[in-house]
């Protein structure tokens, strides 16, 4: 009995970064490429190659400024396992994950240098504390940002390559029950917050053989983000015997936000139409375990840890914009993202499953250095049953969906 309750202690942490990533990864790094299905590796579209394709940057011929935010609205319903009739829906707040660019190099220089915030990993979710698994999870809010200063150096009409280094930094809290109770039948809890921070790497080339056709290739490293002295607080009984079995105050972890290696081609069959499609490899089995070391004990242990096992997946995306006069072009997408958690690892933090992913976006030229860009995406996870035998978490059917606007504006210069 202790094991398994120090089990879901210890699962229901970061895993929430892992589950974002292969569930609501925030895919929002650019706003044409949203309304393109996320396709970007293989095309020079704007200051956003600093996260697409570091070897497309030198390729823009003007340097510029981008700002852009999307309204991630997601919704995640529960139900008990075969027999149960309960059900549970999450009431998550508006999350904004926001992309900011700027590139800048003299005009007919080979060289181009850039920097980009951005956010790949954030969301929040709440299922309150009357639900069936409010032993596993009650709130968690969940934030990643990278900044990433760029080189990019075109080689020739051709060819280009870049590198950029990540310095990651981000925040988690969570909140779940404990099943003590006090005097008043008032249930315990637990919150969870701290800080976390880690390093990476974003390579990229890019080649454009001929006017009509381009291609891309990036990788993207493995970020180990690391939580130290995370603040541990608890909610219990006043009876000082319950009370001396929870004795931490800090914690430490560490997660691995998985590397990505991604083959982009792009194709002009006309000189106002663009095709994109990008095959991305996600390289999700550097997530074994989730591990927690406690300052001091709880229940007696002074760490816990669960495993994930998750597998490395494939990611399709296809997307096309057609420039429709010199102010108004539309763009459409789609993707398939295959889940990294296996049978039995299910979490309630984001339940994970093979998500489907349409989209739509536009430009408006309001001028010569100024556009608008919006976009639309909607992803739809299939649902899925679990009985979270592996991971300790909550066994049940899980339906997920999202529904996410965003807005961006680009300067030119």
């Amino acid at each position: 009995m202790k094991s398994k309750f120090l089990a879901l202690l210890g699962s229901a942490v970061l895993s929430a970064g892992v589950a974002n990533a292969g569930g609501f990864q925030a895919n929002l790094q650019g706003q044409k490429q949203i309304g393109m299905g996320h396709v970007g590796t293989g095309l020079a579209l704007d200051q956003s190659s600093i996260f697409f394709n570091p070897g497309a940057l030198a390729h823009l011929r003007q340097n510029g400024i981008q700002l852009g935010v999307s309204a991630l609205n997601a919704k995640i319903a529960y139900r008990e396992p075969a027999g149960g009739i309960s059900e549970a829906f999450t009431d998550n707040p508006l999350s904004t994950p926001f992309q900011v660019y700027a590139s800048f190099g003299k005009e007919e220089s080979p060289l181009r240098f850039g920097i980009g915030v951005y956010t790949p990993y954030g969301s929040s979710v709440n299922w309150g504390d009357q639900w069936q698994g409010r032993f596993g999870l009650n709130e968690l809010t969940l934030q990643a940002i990278y900044i990433q200063p760029t080189v990019s150096y075109r080689i020739s009409d051709k060819l280009g390559f870049g590198a950029g280094l990540i310095y990651s930094i981000g925040s988690v809290n969570l909140q779940r029950s404990i099943p003590l109770q006090d005097a008043n039948y008032a249930e315990s809890g637990i919150e969870l917050d701290g800080g976390a921070s880690g390093f990476g790497y974003n390579l990229g080339v890019y080649f454009q053989p001929t006017e009509k056709l381009s291609l891309g290739l990036t990788y993207r490293s493995k970020v180990e983000m690391e939580v130290k002295e995370g603040d541990v607080t608890f909610m219990l009984p006043t009876s000082p015997v319950v009370a001396g079995q929870f004795q931490a105050t800090q914690f430490d972890a560490k997660l691995p936000l998985p590397a990505n290696i991604t083959l982009g081609i792009g194709f002009k069959p006309t000189e106002d139409l663009t095709i994109g499609v990008d095959v991305q490899r996600v390289q999700w089995s550097a997530y074994k375990s989730l591990r927690f070391d406690y300052n001091a004990g709880i229940r007696g242990e002074m760490f816990t840890e669960s495993p994930r096992n998750y597998e490395d997946v494939f990611i399709y995306r296809v997307g096309a914009q057609y420039k429709v006069s010199d102010i108004l072009t539309v763009r459409a997408g789609a993707y398939y993202d295959n889940s990294p958690v296996q049978a039995g690892y299910l979490t309630p933090e984001t339940p994970d499953a093979d998500s489907r992913g349409v989209s739509a976006g536009l430009t408006l030229a309001l001028s010569e250095k100024i556009d608008l860009d919006a976009s639309f995406l909607y992803i739809n996870k299939k649902e899925r049953t679990d009985d979270a035998s592996k991971s300790g978490g909550v066994a049940g059917t899980y339906k997920s969906v999202a529904y996410i606007p965003g807005v961006g504006i680009n300067y030119k210069f």
